[in-house]
């Protein structure tokens, strides 16, 4: 019984070892501000990349709901509510990206202003 047990439990406890390898590797050290801004821009952006697509989706299927038929509802209702979250996304991941640029900027006092870029719409450091 117990060996059955264990050869049940021995694939989960390798797969839970190998994702933990994998995501100790892409960890961002907490203190490195700069990171942290870049890191949530990119997901910003991703989450913006998406955003545009189901948008594009949905005034496909705004335009041709006839095309879609039965399944064009729960297209309708799915697609909106991803947009939902994408939107969600964006708005907190670029709150936190402004609140770790603002970090960066009075963790390291001697750095020059100028060089940081504190508008939204591009890198953190020129």
């Amino acid at each position: 019984m117990r060996t059955l047990k264990f050869l049940t439990l021995l694939p989960l406890l390798t797969l839970s070892m190998f994702a933990s390898s994998v995501m100790a590797q892409n960890e961002i050290n907490h203190n490195d501000h700069a990171a942290l801004v870049k890191h949530y821009e990119n997901i910003a952006k991703e989450a913006e990349t998406n955003l545009q697509e189901n948008k594009e989706v949905l005034k496909q299927y705004e335009a041709h709901p006839y095309y879609y038929g039965r399944q064009g509802q729960e297209l309708q209702s799915h697609t909106s509510a991803n947009i939902r979250e994408y939107e969600k996304t964006v708005k907190e991941s670029k709150i936190h990206a402004d609140l770790h640029r603002k970090m960066a900027v009075s963790q390291n006092p001697i750095t020059n202003k100028a060089k940081l870029n504190l508008d939204h719409d591009s890198p953190v450091i020129r």
